[in-house]
């Protein structure tokens, strides 16, 4: 795929008008089509399971992603791996819980590659099985062979793709148009098949995460030229399209992406790929950047909703749900694609940016019923909306309350396709294909989630434990959030959702079969 400038893009206007998955072959599912499906992976960012109108938000409009609900399975009792970004994608590309590696905490812009190229993923899955594959918008799991020794101005070693040396490794994807990080963070370019896309000769790009480069303006030291958005707590480092970011940045020139136009960018190059590969199977891991900070939606979303920049980016996800439902059917493609629509993590409103996400929420709740928001112990943290649909074999749609975790998305979708994984991939990763598709309403026996701080919780359909620890702070205080955290253990109800009343003194025998639970996991001695 060729790079396309979108400095200034106004290139899609047009179109918004117009068990176990370890050394065994997974087992061969009845429910295969004979042509194999389509799959796209749609993970929002910081989408709460109470922002989408199909899951009873207030003050939002989400038609399209309404509309995938209404054709396929609404989850409501689903679940991301951790309740921060970079250890959920972490878990759910590779079926393995991101708490047992030191190194998958949220993670800089400059940060090597968190998966590294021998590890096997859910992409090597689908490209063994004779599948197209994407990554397409935000990646978040580092790039390079190096954290901080990067070559922003030459092709990237440990790249996500095949770039025709064994040793800049090879993840699956056979394309990719990716943000290193988050927006929040440095550097504020896309990443198309390991280089920089329209990459500036005259502007070469330089980045740190320890220091300033000399005459760069900062966000703290320069607000006068912060002309789109102010921080609220920190994010007042180097200065890119009027926005400050954490991390320092030099030069980019016409590669510097406009936040406004993420958006469009990510979708036009999605849209392509699913066209040029309408022929054959294909998988897309697709990641938008909404609803994550800076929120500055395109112009075209802007001021048009009544909680300000947070409602007009979750309009610009539905919007970008509808460019793509919307090729599928102009391409004959709808009937046999799987879309599996999610969030990495819980939602957050004040996340360090003067956005008034919080002073105008109105009534709305964005993680739902559930206590917290991202980065925290409760269910806030990592309850999230999960849509599912593929009409060629989902005939009965609804909802659905079965207890789910993304950790098995890789084992289930590999059931689905007849993939062989090789011995020791996606260790955690168990076959809960009827689950996704509504065949089995079994639940998940347990599930396991972890925490900002490395809290781990253990989660069936009636209770929750979450393991005590030290870390003093109950409050994230910037993101006024409760964070779960207690030196005691903690047992909820959940068909009390609100986790209010710690009733580990009163079930102690409880406690003791969750703990064990943990435990198993932990050492690997569980098998579901």
């Amino acid at each position: 795929m060729k790079s396309r400038n979108y400095a200034g893009i106004s290139l899609l206007a047009s179109l918004a008008a117009c068990n176990s998955a370890t050394a065994e072959t997974v087992q061969k599912n009845s429910t295969q089509a004979p042509q194999k499906p389509n799959v796209i992976v749609i993970l929002a960012d910081d989408l709460g399971y109470g922002d989408l109108k199909c899951y009873g938000a207030k003050n939002v409009e989400t038609p399209h992603v309404d509309k995938l609900a209404s054709e396929g399975i609404r989850f409501t009792n689903a679940h991301t791996v951790a309740a921060t970004s970079t250890p959920s994608r972490y878990s759910l590309l590779t079926g393995e819980y991101a708490w047992r590696r030191p190194d998958t905490d949220i993670a800089a812009g400059d940060v090597k590659m968190i998966i590294r190229p021998e590890q096997y993923t859910m992409a090597d899955m689908f490209k063994s099985a004779g599948y197209a594959t994407a990554a397409i918008g935000k990646w978040h799991l580092g790039l390079g062979d190096k954290t901080g020794g990067q070559d922003w101005n030459a092709p990237l070693p440990a790249a996500l793709g095949d770039l025709g040396f064994d040793y800049l490794g090879d993840l699956g994807f056979d394309y990719h148009y990716i943000m290193a990080a988050t927006a929040d963070r440095v550097p504020c370019v896309f990443i198309e098949n390991g280089k920089v896309a329209n990459y500036d000769p005259s502007d070469p790009i330089e980045v740190s995460y320890t220091k300033n480069f000399p005459g760069e303006p900062t966000g703290k030291d320069n607000p006068e030229l912060l002309y789109n958005l102010h921080p609220s707590n920190g994010h007042d480092m180097s200065i890119v399209n009027g926005i400050s970011r954490i991390g320092f940045m030099k030069g980019g020139g016409k590669a510097l992406w406009k936040d406004e136009n993420i958006a469009d960018s990510i979708t036009v190059h999605a849209i392509d790929f699913i066209k040029q590969h309408k022929d054959e199977p294909f998988f897309m891991y697709f990641a938008t950047n909404d609803v994550h900070v800076p929120r500055f939606p395109h112009d075209r979303f802007r001021g048009k909703n009544p909680m300000g920049l947070r409602g007009d980016a979750i309009a610009q996800f539905d919007w970008t749900v509808g460019q793509l439902m919307e090729t599928l059917d102009q391409l004959g493609l709808t009937e046999n694609t799987l879309i599996i629509l999610s969030s990495d993590n819980g939602p957050v409103v004040d996340d360090g940016y003067k956005d008034k996400a919080e002073e105008l929420l109105n009534g709305h709740t964005p993680s739902g019923p559930w206590r917290g928001n991202k980065y925290s112990a409760f269910e806030g943290g990592t309850a999230v909306p999960v849509i599912v649909r593929w009409p060629q074999k989902i005939k009965q749609t609804g909802d659905s309350d079965v207890l789910m975790s993304q950790i098995d998305w890789l084992a289930s979708l590999g059931a689905l396709i007849n993939a062989r994984l090789p011995k020791g991939s996606a260790p955690d990763s168990y076959d809960r294909l009827g689950n996704l598709i509504g065949t089995d309403k079994t639940d998940r026996p347990w599930i396991v989630e972890q925490s900002m701080n490395h809290t781990l919780s253990v989660r069936t359909k009636d209770w929750k434990y979450i393991e005590p620890n030290d870390d003093p702070t109950t409050f994230m205080k910037a993101e006024k959030i409760e964070t779960g955290n207690l030196n005691v253990p903690q047992l909820y109800e959940m068909e009390k959702v609100s986790e209010q009343e710690n009733v580990a003194e009163k079930y102690p025998e409880k406690v003791f079969e969750l703990q064990t639970i943990l435990r198993q996991v932990r050492n690997k001695r569980i098998k579901m």
